[in-house]
C-alpha cells in the first residue's frame, strides 16, 4: 500500500488529534470527520501545536504549516468516500463506534480498510453485522501518538490478514513498530500485561504493604529501567532464564488473582477523579503542578522515542547479520 495515500478519520478529540499529527508528519494528505464542525479550529490548533512540538524535537523537517494544510475537516462521512484506509478514533463505546460503521459503509470502496482504535473493545464484536467484516480490524494507538513508537494490529475473527500485513506496512512507514494479533482477545497484548501488573500494584497498596510511591518508585527504576530496550522475554534471555523458572514456582500461586475492581480505584472512581486532567488522583495536584506533570510526560515521550530509536526492535536483525558477516 503506498505510503503516500489519503486516510480518513473519524474523531478528532485528544487522540484523534494525536493520531492525525501522525499521519501528517508522515507526508499523508488526511480528512477528518468530527460530530459537529465547531470542533474544527480547536481541533487544527491542537494538530499545529502537536506538529511544532515535533519539528522543536527534530522529528519534522518540513514545515508544521504546509503539513497542516493537508488536513481537512469535515461533519460529512460522504467525505471519506474515496478513502482507502479509514480510521475510527471516537470513545470506547462497542454501540457508538458500530452506528460509525455501519454509516461508513454506506459510502466508502468495498475493498477499503476500516482500523478501529480501540484499547479494549473485542474487534470480532466491532466487526460483527459488517457487510464486509473481512476489510475491518483494530489499530491501538499508545499516547501520544504522534510520538511513541507502539502500535497493536488485531485481526478479528473474520479479518483478512492480507489488510492486517497492509496496515502493518503502513505502520512502519508512520515511525511505528508495530505487533500484530493473529487472534483477537480483549485487551490485545499491552492493556492484558499492564492490567495484571496494575492488579498487582493495587494488592500491595490495599493490603498494606507499600505505598503508592513505594510501587511507583520501584517500577520506575527497575522495569523502567529496561523495558524500552527489551520486552519480558529478551530481558530473561539477557539474564537468566533459570533464575525466573524458579522464581515462578514460588510465586505465582501468591499473586493477586481478584476479578473485582480494587476498593482504593472504585472510591477514587466514583469521587469523579481524573488524574492531572482535573487535578484530582493518587497524587495531590494543584492545578499548575498538573499541568507541570502532563508537560514533563510530552516531553520525557520525546526522549524516550529518542532513546528507543537507537535500540530499534531489529537490533536482533542488525546483530546477527553482524554474526553472519564475521563467519563469512
Amino acid at each position: 500500500m503506498d505510503g503516500k495515500i489519503k486516510i480518513g478519520t473519524v474523531g478528532l478529540g485528544l487522540m484523534g488529534s494525536s493520531i492525525v499529527t501522525c499521519l501528517l508528519a508522515a507526508g499523508h494528505q488526511v480528512i477528518s470527520v468530527v460530530k459537529s464542525i465547531d470542533e474544527a479550529g480547536p481541533a487544527r490548533e491542537r494538530v499545529l501545536g502537536y506538529l511544532n512540538e515535533m519539528q522543536q524535537e527534530g522529528l519534522l523537517s518540513a514545515s508544521p504549516a504546509e503539513l497542516a494544510d493537508n488536513l481537512t475537516i469535515t461533519d460529512s462521512l460522504k467525505d471519506l468516500s474515496a478513502m482507502p484506509v479509514v480510521i475510527e478514533s471516537v470513545y470506547e463505546d462497542a454501540y457508538a463506534k458500530k452506528q460509525i460503521y455501519a454509516e461508513l459503509e454506506k459510502y466508502i470502496q468495498p475493498d477499503a480498510i476500516i482500523g478501529s482504535n480501540t484499547s479494549a473493545i473485542p474487534v470480532s464484536i466491532l466487526q460483527a453485522g459488517l457487510n464486509h467484516p473481512g476489510r475491518f480490524l483494530g489499530i491501538h494507538w499508545a499516547e501520544p501518538a504522534h510520538i511513541t513508537r507502539f502500535m497493536e494490529i488485531i485481526c478479528g475473527d473474520k479479518t483478512d490478514p492480507a489488510n492486517a500485513e497492509r496496515i502493518k506496512i503502513l505502520a512502519e512507514h508512520w515511525g511505528k513498530e508495530p505487533s500484530v494479533l493473529r487472534k483477537d482477545i480483549r485487551g490485545f497484548i499491552t492493556n492484558r500485561i499492564m492490567y495484571a501488573m496494575i492488579r498487582e500494584a493495587f494488592h500491595l497498596v490495599d493490603k498494606g504493604y507499600a505505598t503508592y510511591e513505594d510501587v511507583d518508585r520501584s517500577l520506575r527504576n527497575d522495569l523502567g529501567a529496561w523495558i524500552t530496550f527489551a520486552g519480558p522475554f529478551r530481558f530473561m534471555d539477557l539474564t537468566g532464564i533459570q533464575a525466573y523458572a524458579t522464581v515462578m514456582e514460588e510465586l505465582f500461586p501468591e499473586l493477586d488473582n481478584s476479578a473485582e475492581m480494587p476498593v482504593s480505584m472504585r472510591k477514587l472512581a466514583d469521587a469523579g477523579a481524573q488524574g492531572v486532567r482535573n487535578a484530582h488522583g493518587f497524587y495531590p495536584y494543584s492545578k499548575a503542578s498538573a499541568e507541570e506533570w502532563e508537560r514533563c510526560f510530552t516531553r520525557f515521550s520525546f526522549d524516550i522515542r529518542k532513546l528507543a530509536e537507537k535500540y530499534p526492535g531489529n537490533i536482533g536483525d542488525r546483530i546477527n547479520n553482524a554474526d553472519n558477516s564475521a563467519e563469512e
